[in-house]
């Protein structure tokens, strides 16, 4: 079961959900938490596990060989993204724009194009008690995250149990990251705000899911302040809200210390638990 735990713009609790959701799930067993906020990714902070393993990642590009080009301009064409150019007498890359798709490599006539790897990031995987955290940092100047969490889903993918929990701390917005990081999701749960800006942004996050055609909820945090713009939205629209987390000082201060909130808030916890319960009845695993 894979659960990405999104928003239509950062700051609304996202890593909260996801980081104190694995902790509840832990205590009856394993559980992997991937942090694909790859660009800004901060639930280790809140998840200190025991190193297992760390790799660099890579992404290929073109790499032009002059010598054998015959400046077909084949290259040009093929390319969806502007990437390769065929500009008088030689082929100009743009890295920075390459979505390693290799068009212009594989049809290339004379094999001018070789793909050649290019550092992006890193991945680290790691152990705290039940929870297996996997967490990808995006190399500073890389321009495109989506490769690296694509990597990272996919190692993740290799180490999770066939009926385990996978929840992904997906990155904020709507664009191409978000989309990677929820496109292979079982469910999405959308977490909001009960602002005016909560709603603005969770009415984009929704048009999204709906493009994707993805399974979709929403968790309110900080419920209580506000107005009731997000609950009428929800409810006119048949979306689904499976927990509330109210507005509470105390959870603020232990997410501001690093903290696991869901032993140490009541209120928390229990909301916490409708949320968790959800995804098992969703999930088919029964009443674990």
């Amino acid at each position: 079961m894979k659960v990405a735990i999104a928003s239509g713009k950062g700051g609304t609790g996202k890593t909260t959900l996801s980081t104190n959701l694995a902790s509840l799930f832990a205590e009856s067993g394993e559980v992997v938490l991937a942090d694909l906020d790859v660009e800004e990714p901060n639930s280790g902070l809140f998840i200190r596990g025991v190193p297992i393993f760390s790799e660099i990642k890579y992404k290929m590009i073109p790499g032009w060989e002059e010598s054998t080009c015959i400046l077909c301009g084949n290259c040009q064409e093929v390319c969806n993204f502007h990437a390769v150019i065929y500009l008088g007498k030689q082929i100009l890359v743009f890295p920075e724009l390459c979505h390693s798709c290799y068009a212009c490599s594989e049809l290339c006539p004379s094999s001018s194009l070789p793909m050649v790897r290019r550092e992006m990031g890193v991945l680290e995987h790691s152990r705290a008690g039940n929870i297996i955290f996997i967490e990808s940092r995006l190399e500073v100047g890389q321009e495109q995250a989506v490769p690296l969490i694509s990597e990272t889903i996919r190692y993740v993918d290799r180490i999770s149990l066939p009926e385990g929990i996978n929840i992904y701390d997906a990155p904020p917005g709507t664009s191409c990251p978000v989309i990677e990081a929820t496109k292979d999701a079982d469910l999405v749960i959308l977490v909001t705000e009960p602002t005016p800006f909560g709603l603005h942004d969770l009415s984009l996050a929704v048009d999204t899911m709906i493009e994707l055609n993805k399974e979709f909820v929403v968790v309110i945090n900080r419920y209580g302040i506000g107005n009731e713009g997000v609950e009428n939205y929800c409810r006119n629209n048949d979306i689904q809200v499976i927990g509330r987390i109210p507005n509470s000082r105390k959870v603020a201060e232990l997410y501001s210390r690093g903290l696991i909130i869901n032993n140490s808030v009541p209120e928390f916890r229990k909301e916490l638990k409708k949320i968790r319960d959800y995804i098992i009845k969703k999930a088919g695993f029964g009443n674990k």
